[in-house]
């Protein structure tokens, strides 16, 4: 009999795998052990696998299958990322498919979770426990604004020669600095099969997608009933704080926590209180 598979916990030492459908081929990581519901990562703007928080994935994946992926047209993945955030939650139902799952968890961050949104209203039965930070819903008041705010960072960053997450992710004070650094640090933890970074292209077409969402009839969100947490920092200059807020009314028995002092990246400045709730809140 052969050795099993060693498990990896570690996200910085999970081999990104592929696996093609429709023409498209998937660029994905797993780690954790195998069996049960797994938890799909869906990442935000611009992101490809490497920008996932090794302090967020590695406590879920002590306990839980994890699944990241490159939507199409992104990082590794071949195809094109469509116009419509409903067509990317099309996309990532033919991926999770693909893998032969037919009942997941959901973690989403951003853009994220725009997509995962339309993924559960068109894909109810299919989703059993969902986590939102840092987003809000289709046609949410400001959230079209997000073009002009990540474009002015765009420019702030390069004039300091900064990564442009630690202006849009965090606070410009003495904290937020530090939480932007430590952040931007973790995210260099894995040193080998690093991912290809986004295309102009792809990032201007997801821009787009974002505002086009922003600016679209609200979803009858009434339909997602599983249970939710919906996470944010008090500050989103990205996806307003009060949008968070919406998400949990609009939810019925969602759960709310806004991080003070922090910004659209708060789970990640308050990684050590937030991933051992979302570690109890997708225990199986």
């Amino acid at each position: 009999m052969g050795t099993a598979e060693p498990v990896i916990t570690s996200y910085a030492k999970a081999p990104t795998k592929t696996i093609t459908v429709g023409g498209i081929t998937y660029a994905y990581r797993e780690l954790g052990q195998k069996g049960g519901i797994p938890v799909v990562f869906f990442v935000h703007l611009a992101a490809t696998l490497d920008n996932w928080d090794p302090r967020i994935i590695d406590p879920i994946a002590a306990t839980r299958h994890v699944i990241t992926f490159d939507q199409p047209g992104v990082g590794a993945s071949t195809g094109t990322f469509p116009r419509q955030l409903d067509q990317a939650a099309d996309q990532a139902y033919t991926f999770v498919t693909a893998l032969g799952y037919s009942l997941i968890d959901i973690f989403s961050f951003s853009m994220g979770g725009m997509i995962v949104q339309d993924f559960v209203v068109k894909h109810p039965d299919m989703v059993r426990k969902l986590v939102l930070t840092g987003t809000g819903p289709r046609g949410g008041t400001g959230m079209d604004k997000v073009v002009g705010t990540t474009c002015w960072d765009l420019v702030r960053a390069t004039l300091t020669r900064s990564d442009p997450k630690e202006f849009l992710f965090f606070n410009r004070n003495t904290t937020g600095k530090r939480a932007g650094t430590a952040f931007i640090n973790r995210l260099k933890e894995r040193t080998v099969d690093r991912d290809k970074n986004i295309t102009l292209t792809a990032f201007r077409t997801q821009l787009k997608a974002i505002q086009r969402f922003g600016r679209s009839a609200p979803s009858d969100l009434s339909v997602i009933t599983q249970p939710t947490l919906i996470a944010n920092g008090d500050n989103d200059r990205m996806v307003p704080s009060v949008l968070s807020n919406d998400l949990h009314r609009r939810i019925a028995g969602s759960e709310l926590i806004i991080y003070p002092d922090s910004g659209h990246g708060g789970i990640f400045q308050f990684h050590e209180n937030f991933a051992p709730v979302a570690v109890k809140f997708l225990a199986p």
